[in-house]
């Protein structure tokens, strides 16, 4: 069972039933993994290791963890001898405050999951502790966060720059990982880790998808049973286009895509892109100078929204 610590003076420097002294001078045993609620703490951790010669993983995520969330933890445990996973879910980047409001908070089974995942440290920051006061910063994220999400939700990508940077900072990474279901978000943090002048690896990991082939969300828990049946239509249409692709021209393939998901109960395409891997700028060529073409879909099924996206190697 996992005890928090409000804020460990001093990281133990042992494994499971470490003693370390809080701020409340109060002892606690701490299991494998260590709970951290402040920056200072997680600041102090990492220096340790630091010192120690680790290399550290960094995992950020806004908790309601599923198995997506897991496979990066998995990843960065086998590349790394430290594995940091954030849980925050940053107002910021919601231009919705129903979106923030609605968005699961399950912190207790998420700390039990990151724990089972072979993390070592788990950042659960309260808003208060990451933004003492409004971050103003804006970012020139440039064309990569005008298009897709950038123009559906104004402001969501400033925001989403704002908290990885300042993860970033805290941590000091060795290596950072996100999935690739966000797949223009994982570009738009690869431009503002450049303006910021990050010297580490941005670590893009593979769609985990329910055996239905649903890419895996935190939103899917608020689907309804009927909404929850028919949203693996997103990824079969995706992956049936492959084919159609081979014949057809872009801009067929994307009405044939959003024809076919639109016909879907309770379904509603938001947008279906074409683009260029690295830019994300929209492209009529399967094959770009950036490698091959990705497809990038944005559909709501009922009032929830889900995202996925597909390579068209053809």
């Amino acid at each position: 069972m996992i005890k928090f610590a409000p804020d460990l003076e001093k990281i133990p420097e042992s494994g499971a039933g470490s003693q370390c002294r809080c701020s409340n001078k109060t002892y606690v045993t701490i299991a494998t993994m260590k709970v951290l609620r402040t920056v200072s703490s997680l600041q102090e951790a990492m220096e340790s290791c630091r010192r120690a010669g680790q290399t550290i993983g960094l995992v950020p995520t806004m908790g309601a963890l599923h198995d997506g969330h897991l496979s990066l933890m998995k990843r960065a445990r086998a590349d790394n001898d430290v594995v940091v996973a954030s849980v925050f879910v940053n107002p910021t980047q919601f231009n919705n405050q129903t979106d923030l409001l609605t968005y699961p908070r399950t912190e207790e089974a998420d700390c039990a999951a990151l724990e089972t995942a072979g993390v070592d440290f788990a950042f659960i920051p309260s808003v208060e502790e990451i933004y003492p006061e409004p971050d103003t910063r804006t970012f020139d994220l440039g064309p990569v966060a005008q298009v897709m999400e950038g123009a559906m939700r104004p402001g969501h990508f400033n925001g989403v720059a704002q908290i990885v940077s300042k993860l970033f900072s805290m941590v000091g990474p060795t290596r950072a990982y996100f999935g690739e279901k966000d797949f223009q978000q994982i570009a738009v943090i690869r431009r503002m880790a450049q303006l910021e002048d990050f010297d580490f690896d941005i670590v893009a990991c593979p769609i985990v998808r329910e055996s239905d082939g649903l890419a895996m969300s935190s939103r899917n828990v608020r689907l309804t049973p009927e909404q929850r049946a028919v949203a693996p239509t997103i990824h079969r249409v995706l992956a049936e286009s492959l084919d159609l692709a081979r014949t057809a021209s872009v801009a067929e393939v994307k009405q044939w895509v959003k024809e076919r998901i639109d016909a879907t109960p309770f379904m509603s395409t938001e947008y279906y892109e074409i683009v260029n891997p690295l830019t994300m700028q929209p492209t009529d060529c399967w094959l770009t100078p950036d490698g091959p073409a990705t497809g990038c879909i944005t559909v709501y099924c009922g009032d929830v929204r889900l995202i996925d996206n597909i390579t068209y190697k053809i």
